[in-house]
């Protein structure tokens, strides 16, 4: 079986595929200063409670967007599962070409969702994944990563309206009733749901625009069914879309060495 990790900012994705079909997945916060030991026991406390052993995993692939974790999640394939992972990065087969002005700067994790997006559907296509960040990534055709946008996070919006605000809660991210909130929270997810509504359909909208073509787009991240619910702009909807990329690669590069 293959365990695919996307490390995030503020959360961390994790899928066991067994073959192509993916098992199951698990989401946990990532914590800057969990050593690996801590991350070793979630999981395999998470492998034991879907009746999987350490054993069961023979390869791991992953990306990252937070480079001091990256140590320590090796630490862990390392000690635990003795297997030496395949960590996304500059150098990696992954069967984009990178159209941006520095290559190096793209997150590991856009480009895994570029070629898996690619592979799946085609191109050109757009990927809106929405997690911290929100990001827009653009594929051609041709397969080529072309560039994109990158706006706040939904959840981040709402953590600044209530960390920056001396009067406004914290609030559930649901759907809003209706646009015109009667009171503090309702005013509140009207404003955060309908306004990353607008936000997506407004940029995708840009982004045709200048292709020239159109293009299939697909939602991803931890909000993707959350917002894909209030509008008609996504073709598809793949909240485990960088997990698929993740395996995708990895066999890209298997079959390299093989060779």
């Amino acid at each position: 079986m293959l365990l695919a990790v996307d490390l995030g900012n503020t959360a961390t994705t994790l899928g066991v595929f067994e073959g192509d079909k993916l098992r199951v997945m698990w989401n946990i916060a990532t914590v800057l200063h969990c050593m690996p030991d801590e991350y070793a026991m979630i999981l395999l406390n998470l492998l034991r409670h879907h009746s999987l052993d350490r054993s069961d995993i023979k390869e791991v692939a992953f990306c990252s967007t937070v480079p001091p974790l990256v140590g320590v999640w090796q630490e862990v394939f390392d000690r635990y599962f003795h297997i030496s992972p395949l960590v996304v990065g500059a150098g990696t087969r992954t069967g984009v070409r990178i159209r941006m002005d520095f290559p190096r700067e793209v997150g590991a994790d856009r480009i895994v969702n570029a070629a898996a997006a690619h592979h799946l559907y085609g191109g050109p296509v757009i990927i809106v994944d929405m997690g911290t960040a929100t990001t827009f990534d653009v594929v051609s055709k041709d397969g080529d990563y072309l560039g994109g946008a990158i706006a706040p996070g939904l959840a981040t919006a709402a953590e600044a309206l209530s960390t920056r605000t001396a009067q406004l809660p914290r609030v559930e991210l649901a759907h809003p009733k209706r646009a015109i909130g009667t009171n503090t929270v309702a005013a509140m997810q009207s404003g955060l749901i309908f306004g990353y509504v607008g936000l997506v359909e407004g940029i995708v909208a840009r982004i045709q625009q200048e292709l020239g073509e159109k293009a299939k787009v697909v939602a991803a991240g931890g909000y993707a069914r959350l917002i894909a619910s209030e509008t008609k702009v996504f073709d598809e909807v793949n909240p485990e879309l960088t997990l698929y990329g993740l395996r995708l690669v990895y066999l890209m590069n298997k079959s390299q060495e093989a060779m």
